[in-house]
């Protein structure tokens, strides 16, 4: 192929920048070399930020969950401690109650929603 091109007599500096430049052995092996990094190694530019991604979708997911940890940390602790705080919670979660004290649970029809406009 060089040959071929060897033959035709450039009269364009830009042909002749070509001919010097991207025929060289080097520049065409940096060029493969760069595009099998990109697109097919195992790791790949293109593999690797999709890990960073991974990585940052995670973080966030970890920065999350420490905060509901936080948060359900000082719950039990201020039930735990608080006598007044376990009777609410009892209440508005387990139906408890006191003796001679009723309960009344108003259960709302959901069919009866939907049909509300």
């Amino acid at each position: 192929m060089s040959e071929l091109i060897k033959d035709i007599k450039p009269k364009t500096r830009a042909f002749r920048l070509f001919q010097k430049y991207m025929l060289n052995k080097y520049f065409i092996t940096v060029a493969l070399f760069m595009v099998w990094m990109t697109f097919f190694d195992s790791n790949s530019f293109l593999v690797i930020n999709e890990m960073n991604g991974e990585i940052s979708k995670y973080e966030k997911q970890l920065a999350y969950y420490k905060e509901e940890y936080q948060k359900n940390d000082e719950f039990y602790k201020k039930l735990m401690n608080d006598k007044q705080e376990k009777e609410k919670y009892a209440r508005e979660n387990y139906f408890m109650k006191k003796p001679n004290e009723e309960i009344f649970i108003l259960v709302v029809d959901s069919t009866q929603l939907k049909k509300t406009p």
